[in-house]
C-alpha cells in the first residue's frame, strides 16, 4: 500500500470515527433490557437502523414511561389518543403554544399553570360558560381584556379573585360583564 492511499484510509477511519461513536451511543436491538424491547416492540424490526438520535430518543421516552405511575401512564395514553384524532392544524397549533409557553420565564409559567388550576376548579357550567364568552369576543377585545387584567398589580389580582370567590352567583355574572366589557372593577 502506498503511503498516499494508507493517509487516505487513516483519513476515512479518522472521520468514521464520530460517527461509529453515535451508534455506539444508542444501543443496538439485542442490547436493550427486555422490559424496553416489549415497550419499543413496534420498531423492532427497523430498530437497528434508525438513526442513533432516534434510537436515544425512543429509549428517553421508554424510561420515562417505566418510572409513570400508572395513573400517569393512563394520563399519558389519554393525552395520545387525543393527539391522534386532532387534524394536522390542530397539531400544529398545539406546537406553537407549546413553543410560546418554553420561551416564558419561569416566573410566567408558574403564573400560567396558576391560572389553569384555578379555571379546573370552576364548575363544569362555569368553564363552558366561560369558553363561550371568550370566544364570543374579537381579538381586539380579548387583547383589551388581557391588557386591562395586566395592569392590575397581584395584590388588586388577588383582592378580585377573592370578591369573586365571595360574591353570590348573581354578583360575580355582573363582575364578569363589567370586566368583559372594560368597565373594570
Amino acid at each position: 500500500m502506498t503511503r498516499r492511499m494508507r493517509r487516505l484510509v487513516v483519513l476515512l477511519l479518522l472521520l468514521g470515527l464520530p460517527l461509529a461513536a453515535a451508534r455506539a451511543a444508542a444501543p443496538a436491538w439485542n442490547q436493550l433490557p427486555a422490559d424496553q424491547q416489549r415497550l419499543l416492540q413496534p420498531y423492532a424490526q427497523r430498530w437497528d437502523s434508525l438513526p442513533a438520535e432516534r434510537r436515544e430518543a425512543l429509549v428517553r421516552g421508554a424510561q420515562r414511561w417505566q418510572a409513570m405511575t400508572p395513573e400517569q401512564q393512563a394520563r399519558a395514553r389519554e393525552r395520545l389518543k387525543r393527539w391522534q384524532q386532532m387534524s394536522p392544524e390542530q397539531r400544529q397549533q398545539l406546537r406553537k403554544r407549546l413553543k410560546r409557553f418554553q420561551a416564558m420565564s419561569p416566573e410566567q409559567r408558574q403564573a400560567l399553570r396558576e391560572r389553569y388550576r384555578r379555571f379546573q376548579q370552576l364548575s363544569p357550567e362555569q368553564r363552558q360558560a366561560l369558553r363561550e364568552r371568550w370566544q364570543a369576543m374579537t381579538p381586539e377585545q380579548r387583547q383589551a381584556l388581557h391588557a386591562r387584567v395586566q395592569q392590575l398589580s397581584p395584590e388588586q389580582r388577588r383582592q378580585l379573585r377573592e370578591r369573586f370567590r365571595q360574591a353570590t352567583p348573581e354578583q360575580r355574572r355582573a363582575m364578569r360583564q363589567r370586566l368583559f366589557q372594560g368597565g373594570g372593577r
